[in-house]
């Protein structure tokens, strides 16, 4: 009898620890927060190329879902609360509006990791990313001021945010650097996607003596724009070269790749923190992708010439004196601002005629 009883009490052992052992090899749920549609180009479409590289690199350890589409607000709430129900162990949400949605429902699941990108609120289980996109307009607007005719560039702007002030101003910071007659018109649509507004932007812009264009927003319409007028273009968060391929100057795109990579690791072995992260040209997540062939020397050399000088610190665009349109000192001379000081700018610098919004 007893004998029985020790086999039972083995077998039960061995089958409870063979469930542990599956439970501990099951992979790891990660869900990612689009929105806009994942298409073929744009911001959505590059984090989910970073969440396909991301199942590529850890084949077994992970399994991805995504929802796209999703309306900042009441919605982005619903889908990311169905997401942590559903057992994802990392978040992902990537767009600034869906900031106070991640926080709501991060609250309520303290043992899920959120990551929000673009945001500046964090928490215990809420970290925050973003790209120095700004690198990556400061070199589209060398290249804009050498090639500009009209010494007039435009800049079709989604919405009056830091992120948004701080690229405006960056490009504006490159263009002048290289010809200080040049002006910027900045359209805003108020939205991240709409190509129907886009391309009445870009139309507009064009009517006001525009020459070379650059988006704040997601579709390729500005591109096509550019192409079907005769200006040139930067193309933003992916390559959009095919959109036009006389127009298109370069891309600036997106990588989160490495990013998603390192979270989902450091969940996996217990080392995450929430933390503000900011990658740029120094570790690919911002990239300029396809130079076209068709510009000039001078404005290729330009280009890498500035990529390179920021990709190995030796410049940093934000770097003082730096005044802003109402003459104020916002950046002291030889002070560049940091991480912190970029994630607050509401301001214009000198020679931008436009006000900031109140």
């Amino acid at each position: 009898m007893k004998t029985r009883i020790f086999r039972l009490l083995a077998v039960a052992a061995l089958t409870a620890g063979c469930s542990l052992a599956a439970v501990a090899d099951e992979p790891m749920k990660v869900g990612f927060v689009y929105v806009g549609p994942v298409g073929d180009h744009g911001w959505s479409y590059e984090h989910d190329r970073a969440r396909k590289e991301l199942e590529k690199a850890l084949p077994g350890q992970v399994k991805t879902t995504f929802v796209e589409n999703v309306s900042e607000g009441a919605d982005a709430e619903r889908v990311i609360t169905q997401l942590a129900k559903s057992g994802n162990k990392i978040i992902f949400t990537t767009s600034f509006g869906f900031m106070n949605p991640t926080l709501k429902v991060a609250k309520k699941f303290p043992n899920v990791v959120f990551e929000h990108a673009t945001g500046y609120k964090r928490t215990a289980n809420v970290g925050t990313y973003i790209q120095r996109a700004y690198e990556g307009r400061y070199v589209a607007g060398v290249a804009a001021g050498l090639l500009t005719k009209s010494n007039t560039i435009g800049y079709i702007a989604s919405f009056p945010i830091p992120e948004v002030y701080r690229d405006i101003d960056a490009t504006f910071l490159g263009a002048k650097s290289v010809n200080p007659n040049v002006k910027i018109k900045i359209v805003w649509v108020n939205s991240w996607y709409d190509p129907g507004k886009e391309t009445d932007a870009a139309n507009a812009l064009i009517d006001q003596g525009v020459d070379v264009l650059m988006q704040h927003t997601d579709s390729p319409a500005p591109m096509m724009v550019a192409e079907k007028r005769g200006i040139r273009a930067v193309g933003q968060a992916s390559d959009v070269a095919s959109y036009g391929p006389k127009a298109h100057i370069f891309s600036i795109q997106d990588n989160w790749e490495p990013h998603y990579l390192k979270t989902v690791e450091a969940v996996k072995n217990g080392t995450w923190k929430p933390q503000d992260y900011w990658g740029g040209f120094a570790d690919d997540v911002v990239r300029l992708a396809s130079i076209n062939d068709n510009l000039p020397k001078n404005v290729k050399d330009a280009i890498n010439t500035t990529y390179t000088k920021i990709k190995t610190g030796e410049f940093k665009p934000f770097t003082g004196p730096i005044k802003d349109n109402t003459g104020k000192e916002v950046v002291p001379a030889g002070h560049s601002l940091t991480d912190a000081e970029l994630a607050q700018i509401n301001w214009f610098v000198e020679g931008i005629d436009s006000n900031i919004a109140k």
